[in-house]
């Protein structure tokens, strides 16, 4: 359970420093890439050693590490384009919302367990994660003429997830969780510079401040992705750990706006809080 908890501070505070990007106005698809060789460098320090090329090219998890971290890149898009066209609560939900995806990999593809306390408690994971993200009494605010784009953001996030375990099951020997995480950020890296040299050629360039806030986001954006891994590989069930780590995060989330960027909630905000704090105990609980 340690493992879980880690994650999901740390995928708490990307969304601090996300915050933080709008406060100082960065760039943060420049960012964003930084964070990718950022994350990278992270992963192959943590490896502990200097990991052996010829055997990276041999790898059974390979091919997963590239695709994983192509839709890296993919979705990040996405869900820019889901915030600027739907709004950031479209995004947001359309993104947690996903976890459904991998809960239900997890229960058909490994027979994991399932009951009545563990339904009811994914039930109100999904319901508290659409509480707790909206800011308006009018709740979404859906444009049917860009509807697509939230459905790839919810589509791709649960795809990312369900891979992630696969490959964690099937193919990632325990000790390689960390260059496994390095390879799908390096392959993230490798596709942003090419969209760097295209934003080169709209004269966007990549300044200092993007740096800065690439390398601040990349250091925890790597641990939130190996410690799920950890989570998944020392026996969690995903149909567990992926309600209790989104909606957990959101939470999370949500009091550290209140507490360091003074946000205010409406009233299904507060609803949507408590609703969370009953969907992990009965997750965990069913767990147990």
């Amino acid at each position: 359970m340690i493992w879980l908890f880690l994650s999901v501070i740390t995928s708490s505070l990307l969304y601090v420093i996300f915050k933080y990007f709008e406060i100082f106005k960065v760039n943060t698809l420049h960012a964003i890439i930084i964070n990718y060789i950022i994350a990278c460098i992270t992963g192959l320090t943590s490896y502990g050693q200097v990991p052996n090329v010829e055997n990276i090219l041999q790898a059974d998890w390979l091919y997963y590490s590239f695709f994983i971290g192509a839709l890296f890149i993919f979705i990040f898009n996405i869900m820019a384009l889901t915030s600027q066209k739907n709004g950031l609560t479209v995004a947001a939900v359309s993104g947690k919302m996903s976890l459904v995806i991998p809960v239900v990999a997890g229960i058909w593809l490994y027979q994991e367990s399932i009951g009545w306390m563990k339904i009811a408690g994914i039930l109100l994971a999904l319901v508290s994660v659409y509480l707790t993200s909206v800011k308006s009494k009018d709740g979404l605010q859906l444009d049917k003429r860009t509807l697509i784009l939230p459905v790839i953001l919810f589509l791709g996030s649960g795809i990312i997830d369900t891979t992630l375990k696969y490959a964690e099951i099937n193919y990632v020997p325990i000790g390689e969780e960390s260059l496994f995480s390095a390879m799908c950020f390096a392959t993230a890296f490798t596709i942003g510079i090419i969209i760097l040299l295209y934003e080169a050629t709209q004269k966007r360039f990549i300044n200092l401040r993007s740096i800065i806030a690439g390398i601040a986001l990349g250091i925890p954006n790597y641990f939130s992705i190996y410690f799920i891994i950890k989570s998944l590989k020392n026996g969690m069930e995903s149909s567990v750990v992926y309600p209790i780590n989104n909606v957990a995060t959101v939470l999370f989330a949500s009091i550290l706006g209140i507490l360091i960027f003074k946000e205010k909630l409406i009233p299904k905000n507060y609803i949507g809080i408590i609703v969370a704090i009953v969907a992990i105990l009965m997750i965990a609980f069913a767990k147990a």
